[in-house]
């Protein structure tokens, strides 16, 4: 019974529409209804700017680490697989928000937040992957697609065929089908650049 408040409670966390509300504190916006219509930290950048966006992305990372690092201590199991379930939890309540009418981010951020707790080692070089890639290019979607490739395959040297590497594989799996418009507008030359300065809504 306690595992399943905990499934629920990530999920809620997870849920938690962060940059919808920073949209609306901030511009009384909806960000569904700007830039892309997603609600992540990338479109927040494209439409609030910077200073919205960095916020929204520490939080959308600690929404899927909380979960997963801290709830199987709490719970008193202090297994994987629970830790596991939980982080997958927030994740699906990220993508699909009770809150905003089951319409959310992409998941990268809180599934980096999830393995931050699970991999550290494996995430952290990731993210540093996924910087350089953005920084080199001006493309978060490129960036996000080939962090969530190397991940797994990090996880795998590092730890071998653990459960939290299938986990890494389903979710890179997810990460590359939810980025399928943001492949198909790189191979046409048509995906915004992160050097664009961020517009208004």
């Amino acid at each position: 019974m306690i595992i399943a408040v905990f499934v629920i409670a990530a999920y809620l966390i997870g849920a938690f529409p962060t940059s919808y509300i920073v949209g609306k504190v901030t511009r009384g916006i909806d960000l569904r209804e700007h830039g892309s219509g997603n609600l992540g930290a990338t479109n927040t950048y494209r439409v609030l700017g910077r200073r919205a966006a960095i916020p929204v992305f520490i939080v959308d990372i600690l929404k899927g680490w909380l979960p997963a690092a801290l709830f199987p201590l709490w719970d008193g199991s202090n297994v994987q697989e629970l830790a596991l379930a939980y982080g997958a939890a927030a994740i699906v309540g990220h993508v699909f928000s009770i809150y905003v009418g089951f319409k959310g981010g992409k998941g990268v951020a809180t599934s980096a937040g999830v393995f931050l707790a699970l991999s550290p080692v494996a995430v952290l070089i990731g993210i540093a992957l996924w910087a350089s890639i953005v920084l080199l290019t001006g493309y978060v979607s490129l960036g996000s697609i080939t962090a969530a490739i190397a991940v797994p395959v990090l996880i795998y040297l590092l730890q071998g065929r653990q459960p939290v590497f299938w986990l890494s594989v389903a979710l890179a799996a997810f990460v590359i089908y939810s980025h399928r418009a943001n492949i198909r507008r790189l191979l046409r030359g048509e995906e915004h650049s992160f050097k664009r300065k961020a517009g208004t809504a």
